[in-house]
C-alpha cells in the first residue's frame, strides 16, 4: 500500500485466515518484526491481493481437515501471484493437497504440544538459527507425500515433513506454529521469511503510523468538525490524542458522567484532557438520570441495556446541540483491528466478526455523522505503544480494562447511590495499594465487587450488620482465560484492613479465587 505522506511504499504481508485461534498472533508477530500485516478472509481473490501489492502470503492454521469435504480453500491463483507463500499447520497441508503430487492423511498419533525440530537442510527460512529447536505442534493430519517441486528441510519426532520448501517458487510450509511463544526463536524464523525471502522492508513503526494518520485525518476531515465519546479508557484516549494532534480544536470530546464511574474519574478526565492536552472537552453530568432509570433493576442484562440506551439518548442530545453550533460531520471511535477483522466460522463459511463493546454502539442514524476510526489498523498492544508515542501518561496507556456499564455491573443487585459510593471508595483503596506494592501493572485486572448481602461483625464493642466487598484480582494475557493472582498475604491484609477501617458501611472483605473458565472475570 502507498502511504499518503511520502514516496515510500509500505510493504504488506497478507495473512489468509482459515479460522485458527492463532491468526491474530501471526499478524502481531509480523508487526513485531516492523513489517505491516493485514488479515484477509481465506477465500479472498488473488486479484484483490495483487491490487494491494502484497509482498508475501501466509496461510494460517485452522480447525478443519483438508480431507473433509467443503473444508476452506484459498483461491488457487494465490499460488500464481509470483510472491512467496508460507503455509502454517493447516496451511502446509493445503499446499500439499492443492499443488499437485502431494497427499495428506490422518496421523496415527495426533501431535499436540512441545516437539523437537531437527533442521536437516540449509534454507533461508532457518538462516542464523541452531540445528535443533523446541517447537509447538497442534495437528491431527500429516503430509504423506510432498507436492511436486518440494523437498523436506526439517523433521520432528512424528513428522518427516515438519518443514518443506520449493525454493524456486518461494513456497515454504511449517507443520508447527512459529508464532506462539512456546516455539523457540519462532519470531526469528518469521523474520527470515518476511525480510530474506519476501524482501519486505522493516519500516512499520508507530512514528510512521502517526505521521501517516495525521495527514490522512487532516485530508479526510478538511474544515469540518469531529465528535468523540471519551470514556477515559485506553482506546478512546489514544484516538482523541491522535485526532487532536491532527486537527486540534476541530475535535470535540464528550464525557458522559453516568454516576457509575470510579472515584474522582470525572475530575481526572477534565484535568488531564481539558487542562493538560487542551482538548475541547464537554461533560454531560447525568448521574441522576441514569440512577433514576436503573432504580430497582437487579438483572445484569437489563442493567446493561438500560445503561446503553440511556447513554445513546444523552450522547444524541449533546450531539444535536453541538451540530446546531458548528459543522460537525464525523463521529470518532476507538475501534481496533480485532473489532473489524473478517474471519471464518468453523464450517469454513466467512463471517464478519465485528465487536461493538469498545464503541459508541447503537447511536441513531439520524445523527447523520460519518465514522472516523483512526485506530482500526492496530492491535491493543500497538495502541498502547501509540499512546506512549503521543505523550499520554503511563496511568492512561496501561490502565486496566473497565467495563462499559462501569460500576453498574460491579454492584450486584439493584443500584443505589450509597452503595455505589461505598464501592467507589473501596475500589480506590484497592487501586492505591496495588500501585504502592508495584502490582497494578503486573496483573490484568484488580477491582472490587459490592455484594448484595450483609453480615454480622464486631467493631469496637459494638455488633455491626454491614456490607461485604469482594476482591477480584486476576492474571491474563488476553482475557480469554484468566487465573486469580497470588497477591502476597501482607498486601491483601493491608487492603482488607484499610477498606474495613476507612469505608463506612463495610465490615467484611472476601477474596475471589475462581479461574476463567469456569468463572468469568467480571461477576455480572
Amino acid at each position: 500500500m502507498k502511504d499518503k505522506t511520502s514516496s515510500q511504499t509500505q510493504d504488506v504481508i497478507a495473512v489468509l485466515d482459515f479460522g485458527s485461534q492463532y491468526t491474530q498472533v501471526i499478524a502481531r508477530r509480523i508487526r513485531e518484526c516492523n513489517v505491516y500485516s493485514k488479515i484477509y478472509p481465506f477465500n479472498t481473490k488473488a486479484s484483490v491481493l495483487k491490487k494491494q501489492g502484497v509482498k508475501g502470503v501466509i496461510l494460517s492454521g485452522g480447525p478443519s481437515s483438508v480431507l473433509t469435504k467443503g473444508s476452506p480453500r484459498p483461491d488457487a491463483k494465490v499460488f500464481e501471484l509470483g510472491v512467496p507463500v508460507l503455509g502454517i499447520c493447516y496451511g502446509i497441508q493445503l499446499m500439499a493437497h492443492m499443488l499437485g503430487g502431494g497427499s495428506v492423511a490422518k496421523s496415527p498419533q495426533r501431535e499436540f504440544g512441545h516437539g523437537t525440530l531437527k533442521i536437516g537442510k540449509k534454507s533461508p527460512l532457518f538462516e542464523g538459527l541452531p540445528k535443533t529447536l523446541n517447537v509447538w505442534n497442534s495437528h491431527g493430519d500429516r503430509i504423506d507425500t510432498l507436492p511436486k517441486g518440494f523437498s523436506p528441510i526439517a523433521a520432528t519426532e512424528n513428522s518427516s515433513f515438519a518443514a518443506i520448501e520449493d525454493r524456486k517458487r518461494g513456497f515454504y510450509g511449517l507443520q508447527f506454529h512459529p508464532e506462539v511463544a512456546h516455539s523457540e526463536l519462532g519470531i526469528e524464523l518469521l523474520r527470515n521469511f518476511l525480510c530474506k525471502i519476501c524482501g519486505a522492508e522493516a519500516n512499520w513503526s508507530m512514528s510512521e503510523y502517526i505521521e501517516r494518520k495525521v495527514e490522512e485525518i487532516r485530508e479526510t476531515v478538511g474544515k469540518d468538525r469531529v465528535i468523540l465519546g471519551l470514556s477515559g479508557g485506553v482506546d478512546s484516549s489514544v484516538a482523541a490524542a491522535l485526532i487532536h494532534r491532527a486537527i486540534g480544536k476541530q475535535l470535540t470530546c464528550v464525557f458522559v458522567d453516568n454516576g457509575l464511574c470510579r472515584l474522582h474519574e470525572r475530575e481526572q478526565v477534565e484535568k488531564l484532557y481539558g487542562d493538560h492536552f487542551d482538548l475541547d472537552l464537554r461533560v454531560a453530568r447525568k448521574s441522576a438520570l441514569f440512577l433514576k432509570k436503573l432504580k430497582g433493576v437487579s438483572d445484569p442484562e437489563r442493567k446493561r441495556k438500560i445503561i446503553g440506551r440511556t447513554f445513546v439518548e444523552v450522547f444524541d442530545d449533546v450531539v444535536t446541540k453541538l451540530k446546531k453550533k458548528g459543522n460537525y460531520r464525523f463521529l470518532a471511535q476507538g475501534t481496533l483491528y480485532p473489532d473489524v477483522i473478517e474471519s471464518v466460522a468453523i464450517d469454513g463459511n466467512p463471517a464478519a466478526l465485528i465487536k461493538s463493546h469498545h464503541n459508541v454502539g447503537g447511536l441513531p442514524k439520524k445523527m447523520k455523522l460519518d465514522l472516523l476510526e483512526p485506530l482500526r489498523e492496530l492491535f491493543k498492544d500497538e495502541v498502547r505503544a501509540l499512546g506512549s508515542e503521543l505523550g499520554l501518561p503511563k496511568e492512561v496507556v496501561w490502565r486496566q480494562p473497565f467495563p462499559g456499564p462501569g460500576l453498574g455491573v460491579r454492584m450486584l443487585g439493584a443500584l443505589n447511590k450509597p452503595g455505589l459510593d461505598v464501592l467507589r471508595k473501596a475500589d480506590a483503596i484497592l487501586h492505591e495499594e496495588m500501585m504502592a506494592s508495584d502490582l497494578y501493572y503486573k496483573v490484568w485486572q484488580s477491582f472490587c465487587v459490592f455484594l448484595p448481602v450483609k453480615t454480622v461483625g464486631v467493631m469496637g464493642d459494638e455488633r455491626t450488620y454491614e456490607n461485604v466487598i469482594a476482591l477480584r484480582i486476576v492474571e491474563s494475557v488476553d482475557a480469554m482465560t484468566a487465573d486469580w493472582a497470588r497477591v502476597p498475604n501482607e498486601v491483601l491484609r493491608t487492603i482488607s484492613n484499610r477498606i474495613i477501617n476507612e469505608v463506612s458501611g463495610v465490615n467484611r472483605v472476601v477474596l475471589d479465587i475462581s479461574s476463567k473458565p469456569p468463572s468469568t472475570i467480571e461477576w455480572e
